[in-house]
């Protein structure tokens, strides 16, 4: 299918956040809307993924986080698990070369600890084939929990015989799946959503939080230009005081 001709955005007055983090929601809604199975609506999602990349690509942002997978996950239905790791298996091997074309970097976060073997390979190739990329980081979030992300950063310090003393935000910072990366800017959310799921919460403390009605299927690169120029209206305060805000 040729690919629909894109409106030209001005991108000119806008200040791009560095790090954008998407909770990919609503899936499962988008193929019942449509009468399809929610396995047809994951399709859609992860072909979704590929235009938004490419326009994350093409505004400048250097760091995307997607919430592909969560722990809490494995308890859907052992279908519906299967076919989602299908999808990815499937992603990975489609996909994998034209990233690293377009210069993406990917990374993992989360665990693959019990995860298929041949899905681990595939995600390994992936990272390492794309690994010296510097366009835009792309941080894929699998098997990914907030609280495990934590609970592993405390097991490494405890094992690295870390003192209570020697405990600050950036040595904790550097134990997690993020470490080196900035935190993110702007955290999305599809589907009208308006919780975090377990979701970045250490990184996420001082994100801006842009929940959108779009369902992730249907939420393009016009949606994300809208939602970055939201951004750009928000006064970031870090829990400080300005004159507007005073």
């Amino acid at each position: 299918m040729a690919r629909r001709r894109e409106e030209p955005l001005d991108l000119s007055s806008l200040e791009m956040p560095v790090h954008v983090a998407i909770i990919m929601d609503g899936n499962g809604r988008w193929a019942r809307k449509r009468g399809l199975p929610r396995q047809a609506g994951h399709r859609a999602g992860a072909e979704n993924l590929r235009r938004i990349i490419r326009a994350c690509v093409e505004f400048n942002i250097k760091v995307l986080t997607i919430y592909a997978f969560s722990t809490e996950n494995w308890g859907r239905p052992k279908s519906e698990v299967q076919a989602l790791m299908k999808i990815f298996a499937r992603v990975l091997d489609q996909e994998t070369g034209e990233l690293n074309a377009q210069g993406v970097c990917v990374h993992h976060l989360g665990d693959l600890t019990g995860v298929d073997p041949k899905l681990q390979e595939k995600v390994r190739r992936a990272l390492e084939l794309t690994r010296d990329n510097t366009r835009l980081i792309l941080n894929v979030a699998f098997n990914y929990g907030g609280r495990a992300e934590i609970i592993h950063a405390v097991r490494q310090m405890l094992a690295d015989g870390i003192q209570p003393e020697e405990l600050n935000e950036g040595l904790f910072s550097s134990y997690l799946f993020t470490k080196g990366l900035p935190d993110p800017d702007l955290v999305i959310r599809t589907s009208g959503e308006l919780r975090i799921s377990n979701f970045l919460i250490w990184q996420a403390a001082y994100s801006e939080y842009y929940p959108t009605p779009a369902l992730w299927p249907d939420f393009g690169r016009e949606e994300l230009y809208e939602a970055i120029v939201a951004f750009n209206q928000r006064e970031r305060r870090y829990g400080l005081v300005t004159e507007e805000s005073s």
